[in-house]
């Protein structure tokens, strides 16, 4: 007659046989590492933003930001595109976009957003410090279309680091 074999019962020892075990989180929650690049992104946007909510708030207060991983619109012919003026681009690359206020499929009313295209503003900056300027500057221009004013309006330095 042939046994049976049995099979171990699974005990606290056999999981975390000679330490390789259930691991906890590489970093605390402590240390900027735990954050994804998306978390980092969303609060350079965050603080990029703060200036010029800081001096337009009243008229800002029914615009939302929004980040998005990639642009979901395209040109169609990518060696003539010409892009609105709701659009900020990089040539036949999106890096944001304004979406007025409207009506959404639902027929509930949406209030006007700026949606910022996390990659293609990642990929055009060489180091931190020109993501962020270049994040202010999306930003600035952004805003400017959505109240209607000139650039230099909303940010009077944004051409001054060019001059020097």
């Amino acid at each position: 007659m042939v046994r049976a074999r049995r099979s171990r019962p699974v005990s606290s020892r056999s999981v975390a046989r000679r330490g390789r075990g259930i691991r906890g989180p590489l970093f605390p929650q402590s240390l900027p590492a735990w954050k994804t690049r998306a978390e980092k992104f969303d609060l350079l946007v965050l603080g990029a933003f703060a200036p010029i909510d800081a001096r337009w708030h009243d008229r800002l207060t029914k615009l939302d930001i929004a980040v998005d991983e990639v642009p979901k619109i395209r040109a169609r012919d990518p060696d003539s595109v010409n892009w609105p003026d709701e659009v900020v681009a990089d040539g036949p690359v999106p890096l944001s976009r304004l979406v007025p206020a409207g009506i959404d499929r639902r027929g509930a009313a949406t209030r006007a957003r700026i949606v910022l295209f996390r990659r293609p503003l990642e990929v055009r900056a060489k180091d931190p410090d020109d993501l962020t300027d270049l994040v202010h500057d999306v930003l600035v221009h952004q805003v400017a279309t959505y109240l209607g004013v000139e650039p230099e309006v909303v940010d009077p330095t944004l051409g001054e680091d060019d001059e020097e």
